[in-house]
């Protein structure tokens, strides 16, 4: 019995449509997303501070040419800088503001304090950004419930 290797019709397209890839292609996609997303929603949540609470109010749009630096003063006193997790003492701040010196007009400095931090501490960081000549500041809060 001979075989015939042949296609009966020769003019007919292959109508199989193979999505495996298109699948894993899928998938692949979500893996990514599902691992990316959580260090998207991360940007100030590294340094644990109970922030102010103020009422909601309405917000200025930011200026995408501005530079933007995080001063966090933490309940215990220690002082953190962009989120970066090793505190830094009094003098280390002072010569990092001092080095946003050149750019002060491109510089934001996001005062982050916790509710539980006094006045002096407070006051102690508006003076060393003072003498740095630092004014562009805002201050970071949470509104109210």
């Amino acid at each position: 019995m001979a075989r015939n290797f042949r296609r009966h019709r020769t003019s007919h397209p292959i109508a199989d449509l193979n999505v495996t890839n298109l699948i894993d292609l899928g998938f692949m996609l979500l893996i990514i997303f599902m691992v990316a997303s959580p260090l998207i929603n991360k940007q100030e949540q590294t340094i644990p501070v109970q922030l102010p609470v103020e009422s909601k109010s309405a917000q200025a749009p930011v200026d995408k040419q501005m530079k933007f630096h995080s001063v966090i003063v933490g309940a215990d006193g220690r002082y953190f800088l962009d989120e970066k997790k090793t505190p830094l003492s009094l003098t280390e701040l002072k010569t990092v503001l001092r080095g946003y010196t050149p750019e002060k007009d491109k510089t934001v400095i996001r005062l982050r304090l916790d509710a539980k931090t006094s006045a002096q501490q407070f006051i102690t960081v508006m003076d060393e950004l003072k003498k740095a000549e630092l004014t562009s500041v805002t201050f970071d809060t949470q509104t109210a419930k």
